[in-house]
């Protein structure tokens, strides 16, 4: 990287340059790296290194990385570069203007549908060597995907401003389905700032655009230069959380209306109406009404046979009472029949994949009662790890029925686990044992069943992964931010355990 970093030696502008070393900074970004964090390891990493090279283009280098690191690299770069400069390493003109630049218009492209907003935020260096005024505009444009928890999942940068904004004018003018306006730019930073976070810093690769690592630390570093306030998330709506009672009436009024009064099986539908309510308050900003063809579809294909254990009256209702709600729903909120059309057709797609999508839980060999004391909750993504955590739920064991022991209970789950364990006295090494079975069944913190799972698929044995993480969280304590990361760097099982 640093001996790419000469190319910088020949950039005309700090845009390009700031470009270059974003991308180049990209490459680890959602990476994972055994013994410690990527943005330590590799990021401070380059900057050490950057620093003792001692060159021109790695003090340019460490420039743009002081304005486009993280945190702690920024910092470090910082001090690096001053003590280069200091030294008399020379470095380019524009290097001064790095980061230098003012926003100079927002603007979003949103769909009517609420699915997606096209945020475009505009900048300008603030000065020029000649004439000491504005120069070098440009455009960072960053999609924002609702359906997926509000999260930012592309992001290009455009120096073709003037055009870019009248082809988005031109377009919402001509469909009726599209909207464009201008934001205030704390508006503008609250949305990216949240839809940034969603993103996150994954340990996986996330569900973005290839460009998206390339431009990301160019974005973080571009909303620091817009004016930061305390105003909700625009052009988002964002409701009030719902209470039980306000989940309950919703579901009232719409059995009672007549989008829903050919639904044949009112005890059905109602289950139902309460699986969609609850994924539009949970999954989609307290927005059970917000409905479309990718919502629906995401809703019937992907959340509902990952999440939920339907009964079977209940499978088959889903796609009927799913229709009555767009409907419902569509009217309550003032979609355009254009809208509410493409939703009910891409529901109707979707019913034909509804069977093979949704495998009922019977059909993995487990019968229904099992899977009652397994899922109290209805939580259906919870099953494999409690079947880990429990796997002696059925059958006599020294005179004590397995099928009447409840594993949600505490003192059952003892029980059991003593089962699971005979010939193990040691009562601190049993406690232990609990301590990680309840977590398990909470799936609480998440990274401990990914963790589980990444050994088991190297190929331990159960007994060996449980110890593995019993050593860990007994080493690590109560920091849950601490045991989340000690959990998230296990590759392998360590030799000495």
């Amino acid at each position: 990287m640093v001996q790419a970093a000469r190319e910088l030696l020949a950039v005309r502008s700090p845009l390009d340059a700031e470009l270059m070393v974003s991308d180049m900074i990209g490459a680890w970004w959602g990476r994972r790296v055994r013994g410690g964090d990527v943005e330590q390891v590799l990021g401070e990493g380059l900057v050490d290194y950057a620093a003792k090279a001692g060159t021109p283009a790695s003090l340019t280098l460490l420039i743009c990385l002081a304005y486009l690191g993280t945190a702690r690299q920024g910092a470090k770069a910082e001090g690096a570069a001053l003590a280069m400069m200091e030294s008399g390493v020379a470095r380019p003109g524009w290097a001064d203007r790095v980061g230098a630049v003012k926003p100079t218009g927002c603007y979003v492209s949103r769909d009517a549908y609420g699915d997606q907003d096209t945020v475009i935020c505009t900048f300008a260096y603030r000065w020029n060597d000649e004439a000491g005024q504005s120069t070098d505009s440009h455009a960072l444009v960053v999609v924002v995907d609702h359906n997926m928890s509000g999260m930012a999942r592309d992001a290009w940068v455009s120096s073709h401003v003037d055009k870019l904004l009248e082809q988005a004018r031109a377009e919402a003018a001509g469909n009726s389905m599209l909207l464009f306006a201008e934001i205030e730019p704390q508006q503008a930073r609250a949305l990216l700032e949240s839809a940034m976070k969603a993103t996150g810093e994954p340990k996986t690769p996330p569900p973005v655009s290839e460009s998206y690592s390339a431009y990301h630390a160019f974005a973080r570093a571009r909303l620091k230069a817009l004016p930061p306030g305390r105003k909700r998330p625009a052009p988002l709506r964002i409701e009030a959380p719902y209470s039980r009672e306000r989940r309950a009436m919703l579901a009232a009024e719409f059995l009672a209306s007549d989008a829903a009064e050919h639904l044949s099986d009112p005890s059905a539908a109602s289950r139902c109406a309460d699986h969609i309510i609850d994924y539009g308050c949970e999954q989609d900003f307290s927005r059970p009404l917000r409905v479309s063809p990718t919502k629906c579809e995401t809703f019937l294909l992907d959340w509902l046979p990952r999440k939920v254990m339907l009964s079977v009256a209940e499978q088959e209702a889903m796609p009927h009472v799913l229709s009555a709600w767009v409907r419902f729903a569509a009217r309550r909120t003032g979609l355009p029949e254009q809208g509410l059309k493409a939703t009910l057709d891409a529901v109707w797609e979707a019913t034909g994949k509804f069977p093979e999508a949704y495998r009922d839980p019977t059909s993995f060999g487990l019968d229904r009662p099992l899977l009652e004391r397994l899922l109290p909750d209805g939580d259906l993504s919870a099953l494999a790890r409690r079947v880990f955590a429990f796997p002696f739920l059925q059958g006599v064991h020294n005179g004590v029925d397995l099928d009447r022991l409840n594993p949600a209970d505490e003192a059952d789950r003892r029980a059991l686990l003593e089962i699971d364990h005979v010939g193990e006295l040691d009562e601190e090494h049993l406690a232990w044992h609990e301590e990680i079975a309840t977590r398990l069944w909470e799936g609480d913190p998440p990274q401990l069943w990914e963790a589980a799972q990444r050994l088991l698929d190297l190929g331990h044995d159960r007994h060996e992964v449980l110890h593995v993480l019993i050593e860990i969280a007994e080493r690590i304590g109560d920091d849950p931010e601490e045991l989340a990361s000690a959990l998230d760097d296990i590759a392998d099982i360590p030799d000495e355990i």
